[in-house]
C-alpha cells in the first residue's frame, strides 16, 4: 500500500494506491494522522481510486479519520470506490459518517462551497 498526500486550503486528499488491509493500516493511520497534524487540515478526502482489496482493518482507519476529522468540525469524504470497496463500505455502514462522491474534484468543490456559506454566515451574524 502506498499513500500520497495533496493538500488544498485545510483540505487534505489521500490518495491510496494497493490493499488496505490488517499488514498496511498501521502504517496508514499513522501516515494520515501525522500530515493532518503537520498540515492541520480540517477536512480529509479519501481517494479509493487505486485500492485493489480492503479488509475490516480498512473500515478501521475510516473510522478512526472520521473521530480526528470530527473533532476539528471537519468532513471526511470518500471518492474513487470500485464496486466491491463500495458495497463494503455500505453495509459497514460508513456512509453514515463520511459522504460519497464521485470524484475528488467533486469532493472539493462540495467543501469549498460549504467553507463560503459558513463564511458568509459569519459575516452576516
Amino acid at each position: 500500500m502506498q499513500i500520497e498526500f495533496e493538500m488544498t486550503d485545510e483540505i487534505l486528499i489521500a490518495d491510496l494506491d494497493g490493499e488496505l488491509d490488517h499488514h498496511s493500516s498501521a502504517v496508514i493511520r499513522e501516515e494520515i494522522d501525522k500530515t493532518v497534524d503537520a498540515f492541520h487540515s480540517k477536512h480529509l478526502i479519501f481517494n479509493f481510486e487505486k485500492v485493489t482489496f480492503m479488509d475490516s482493518s480498512g473500515i478501521g482507519v475510516i473510522m478512526g479519520r472520521y473521530n480526528k476529522i470530527s473533532h476539528l468540525e471537519g468532513r471526511l469524504i470518500i471518492t474513487g470506490c470500485s464496486e466491491y470497496i463500495d458495497r463494503i463500505l455500505d453495509m459497514a455502514g460508513i456512509y453514515t459518517i463520511a459522504t460519497r462522491m464521485s470524484s475528488v474534484t467533486a469532493a472539493i468543490e462540495l467543501i469549498k462551497s460549504e467553507m463560503n456559506e459558513e463564511e458568509v454566515e459569519c459575516s452576516n451574524e
